[in-house]
């Protein structure tokens, strides 16, 4: 059999009708969408188009949606941008112990400029207390930033019951989406949220591409991280990567249910074959709170990268980790905050499919990582 791709959540295989949609602005259609001439114009309508699809798929408005470089931008330009838009009269940001990196790290950042900030705690499945949230809320606080889908467990918060205490208490509320972005409901109304960071890669779009919700009336009380001609509203300058917005608009618009109830299947399955593999563990949440597209698995004394590997040799990709944390030889921080042992957590592999998994794959994956997890435990022995 073929390589059987199953770290979607690092990044997807773009879809041919989005590369289709792209091609053109490469070559064809290449003038800069600020340019006032006829050329540069037709590019700006394309433009607004593919910001209007984006913003119609979380009931926004198109003049809400600035486009970035994709996920750790926007979450960085929300966190940062607020953060000197409002120090020193407030300085306080509430967060979770779970968030990706590049919101943990902004904090870590902002801290050195005189930020306080609150780590929420999780339970053993990943959610946080909405007790603890509303009793961290201070004078001081202006922003909640909460992850919706996480990345390394698949555990998906409450978005409506966070965003109404925060509307309560008139603190504005931004969610990490990146993971979540078309494969489960959000509604920026519904949910009471001020601000969603999105991106491309995770919905079979292409890299380098995201876009951050900012509604209307923050972009007088945010300050733009890139500064030059204007673009994006005035809040993010620099000649918008046109090829990369098409494809984006075009991922978000081939975007259905039928995909998600195919992954929701097959990811059911997954947690269900290996979970009758002995000493073994579902990491997250189950069912209609968890990614349609995430397995994360404890493996009892067997080494994560080691069956990484073994899985590796018969052409299955999965992850040891997050993509972020490759970089680092530090431990997941998001099972830690689960409570998860050391010996737990360096056997935790996660598995996260796509639209174009197949039965087939999933059948082969389950076959060989049964003979491998058999394996290793005897040599362990």
């Amino acid at each position: 059999m073929k390589s059987i791709y199953l770290d979607n959540a690092s990044s997807t295989k773009i879809d041919k009708k989005v590369l289709k949609a792209m091609i053109p602005y490469f070559s064809e259609r290449y003038a800069n969408p600020s340019s006032k001439h006829e050329a540069g114009q037709q590019i700006r309508e394309a433009v607004e188009s593919s910001r209007k699809m984006i913003a119609s798929s979380i009931n926004a408005k198109p003049n809400e949606i600035i486009f970035t470089s994709g996920g750790t931008e926007s979450n960085n330009f929300a966190l940062k941008g607020l953060f000197f838009a409002n120090y020193p009269e407030k300085n306080h940001i509430i967060t979770t112990k779970i968030e990706h990196d590049s919101i943990l790290e902004t904090c870590k950042w902002l801290e050195k400029q005189g930020a306080k900030i609150t780590y929420l705690d999780v339970d053993k499945e990943g959610f946080i207390d909405l007790a603890q949230l509303k009793s961290s809320i201070t004078k001081k606080t202006f922003l909640v930033s909460i992850i919706h889908g996480n990345n390394e467990i698949g555990t998906i918060q409450d978005l409506e019951k966070i965003g109404k205490i925060c509307k309560e208490k008139n603190i504005l509320f931004h969610t990490d989406a990146c993971q979540s972005f078309t494969k489960t409901f959000l509604d920026i109304k519904k949910h009471d949220i001020n601000l969603v960071t999105l991106n491309s890669h995770k919905i079979h779009g292409p890299k380098g591409i995201g876009a951050l919700y900012l509604k209307e009336e923050l972009k007088k009380k945010i300050i733009p991280l890139i500064h030059g001609g204007g673009h994006e509203f005035q809040m993010r300058s620099g000649t918008e990567n046109v090829p990369g917005i098409m494809g984006f608009a075009e991922a978000v618009k081939i975007s259905n249910k039928k995909e998600i109830e195919k992954m929701k299947k097959l990811r059911d399955k997954l947690i269900s074959e290996i979970l009758k593999i002995p000493n073994t563990k579902l990491n997250g949440s189950a069912g209609e709170k968890r990614l349609c597209n995430n397995i994360n698995i404890s493996f009892k004394d067997i080494d994560a990268e080691m069956l990484q590997s073994y899985l590796e040799k018969k052409g299955i990709y999965i992850s040891a980790g997050s993509a972020c944390q490759s970089h680092t030889d530090k431990s997941s921080h998001v099972l830690k905050a689960l409570g998860l042992s050391e010996n737990a957590i360096n056997g935790s592999i996660r598995i996260s499919l796509s639209k174009y998994t197949t039965e087939k794959e999933v059948e082969y994956f389950l076959e060989e990582i049964k003979k491998i997890a058999g394996k290793l435990k005897e040599i362990n022995k």
